[in-house]
């Protein structure tokens, strides 16, 4: 009787690391993505945004290195505990507003290698893969 609830047990452990992770990183492939719009303007600033496993979000302001949670199912998408480096730039303005907006974002939209990260209000990230 031990021996198969142990089975069952090691059965269920097993099945459990072979489910696809259903959040934005059990699609994307791994891709880095680059920034191209925010909030319908063209960005020339070199952003861009990573999505790992158990969650883990990494990327590159126009100024700093992030790091961020995300752990919403697709088509959402919740990223917070956004924490960067703390170097000065002349973007620095450009970076907390991206920032604010990301953590703004609720719903993720992957077609090909484009990236669009949108919210109720309207608000839209466009990224691209390069």
């Amino acid at each position: 009787m031990t021996l198969r609830i142990t089975s069952i047990l090691v059965l269920g452990l097993l099945l459990s690391a072979c489910l696809r992770d259903e959040t934005i990183a059990g699609y994307d492939n791994g891709q880095t993505w680059h920034l191209s719009e925010m909030q319908g303007k063209p960005v020339d600033a070199p952003v861009t945004l990573s999505f790992g496993n158990r969650g883990k979000v990494t990327g590159q302001g126009p100024c700093n290195g992030f790091t961020a949670q995300q752990s919403a199912p697709l088509p959402w998408i919740a990223i917070d505990q956004i924490t960067a480096t703390e170097m000065s730039c002349p973007d620095l303005e450009t970076e907390m507003a991206f920032f604010k907006s990301l953590e703004s974002m609720t719903l993720a939209e992957l077609s090909g290698d484009v990236l669009l990260l949108s919210n109720d209000s309207g608000a839209q990230l466009v990224f691209r893969a390069k």
